[in-house]
């Protein structure tokens, strides 16, 4: 981003510039030859005459002043305006070709951004994703392995998101079709479903392509990484990024309040984006485009209940750490844009 913002400052920093015309064109030349014949001619006239108009009166004498030096005046005041016309008109083709290339270079930002081509970090998902398809056996009775021989879970293991009680009456019979996959995987870890909502920083980011790979194999969590990978790729179209989003930090308490259901003024503390110009982007679309306005809100609902049951177990720190991830600004938003802090 900061060097499209230079190449964009490359371009049109010449706007407003302009090199300093010539001090003397065809037309100045065509006005200084005129003012030398015209005072020619008058020192012809008073030769012949022989001074004859210096014997007249003062009136005469005013007169005759006048109409030695106002057609030179003229003369000259003509040329001073074509000078400032030729200016001006200069200075309109600059502008227009400095608006023609604004123009055509955010038609080319806009194409590029709404072409079919999928970033390279949404790529590497992909490959990854595929690959965990292929070796998911593997996988799941490597983490059983691993994880027997922690007798008590730590912190760090503890399982992201709650696990529904069922009762008893809702238990049914199960089908003897083997123990699947997803059964034998322990539960997303919370330090991995906080990094995993932050989506890697670049494409060596092992760690975070690692944490986002497991958190796509849980079905609810991956429910909500990819409603917040749309709403961000669509925010990027119109610049917008998160990382240039500073909020305001809220307490954790504010944001269980939130998890328990309550809305509104009770929760103000959570509308913590203060980024005029990303509100305003954002409020334009969610009226213009309704493609955009349907992934926000579900992207909104998907947090809403993903959180809920992160709450459930979170402690405060993870509460905090997870209001800093990219997932949690587009939440802070999306919120304010759509009143949920109203």
């Amino acid at each position: 981003m900061p060097e499209a913002k230079q190449d964009r400052a490359t371009r049109f920093g010449s706007f407003g510039g302009r090199d300093d015309p010539p001090r003397f064109g065809s037309t100045e030349v065509f006005a200084a030859a005129l003012t030398v014949i015209w005072v020619i001619a008058i020192g012809t006239f008073f030769v012949m005459t022989g001074g004859a108009v210096s014997n007249s009166g003062a009136l005469t004498a005013v007169m005759t002043l006048l109409a030695v030096f106002l057609p030179v005046a003229m003369i000259w005041v003509a040329v001073l305006s074509a000078r400032s016309l030729r200016e001006m008109r200069e200075e309109a083709a600059r502008l227009q070709a400095t608006v023609e290339a604004m123009r055509s270079a955010y038609i080319q930002q806009s194409q590029a951004a709404a072409s079919g081509v999928k970033p390279e970090v949404e790529r590497k998902i992909d490959e990854l994703a595929a690959a965990q398809r292929q070796t998911e056996t593997a996988l799941a009775t490597f983490s059983s392995r691993r994880d027997a021989t922690q007798t008590v879970p730590s912190a760090d293991r503890r399982a992201a998101l709650a696990v529904p009680e069922e009762s008893a009456g809702d238990e049914q019979p199960t089908l003897a079709l083997g123990t699947p996959a997803e059964a034998l995987r322990p539960p997303l870890a919370a330090a991995d479903f906080i990094t995993a909502l932050n989506f890697p920083e670049s494409p060596d980011d092992k760690e975070g392509f690692r944490a986002l790979r497991a958190a796509l194999d849980d079905r609810d969590i991956a429910r909500l990484i990819r409603a917040a990978q749309d709403v961000l790729t669509l925010l990027s179209q119109d610049g917008i990024y998160m990382d240039d989003l500073k909020p305001d930090r809220a307490r954790p308490e504010i944001w269980r309040r939130f998890a328990q259901g309550e809305r509104g003024r009770a929760i103000a503390g959570l509308g913590g984006v203060r980024d005029r110009s990303s509100l305003a982007l954002t409020a334009g679309r969610m009226r213009t485009d309704p493609v955009f306005r349907d992934a926000a809100h579900h992207f909104l609902r998907q947090f809403d209940k993903t959180f809920a049951s992160f709450e459930a177990t979170a402690s405060d720190q993870e509460i905090a750490a997870l209001a800093e991830t990219r997932t949690a600004r587009a939440f802070m938003l999306f919120g304010r844009v759509t009143g949920t802090f109203d």
